[in-house]
């Protein structure tokens, strides 16, 4: 599912009392908000949902180039780690049990 189809579906759940347009934002303001405060590497947590943490992925001494073969040191970097609730884990083990 990607943006567009999220802000359909809630636009369709809310009876269209709230305009596409203001789900939007609203989406935007929680994305945003989400990424500022893994920039400053503080965790958001979603109750029920989830956890987001930025991951530091190690530079490394030993990588290579794969077009020439070259060894080449890399940068340290970050990434997001994404640690899902007990509560969402079992939703999407139960469902799984479902489908079989």
């Amino acid at each position: 599912m990607v943006k567009s189809e999220i802000i359909l579906k809630l636009s369709d759940e809310f009876r269209q009392k709230i305009k596409k347009s203001q789900v939007n934002k609203i989406i935007n303001i929680i994305t945003n908000r989400i990424v500022d405060e893994i920039k400053h590497n503080r965790a958001t947590e979603i109750r029920k949902f989830g956890r987001f943490s930025r991951k530091k992925i190690k530079r490394n001494e030993n990588a290579r180039n794969p077009k020439t073969g070259e060894r080449i040191k890399t940068n340290e970097k970050f990434s997001i780690a994404f640690k899902m609730s007990k509560e969402l884990k079992k939703k999407i083990n139960h469902s799984k049990e479902n489908l079989n």
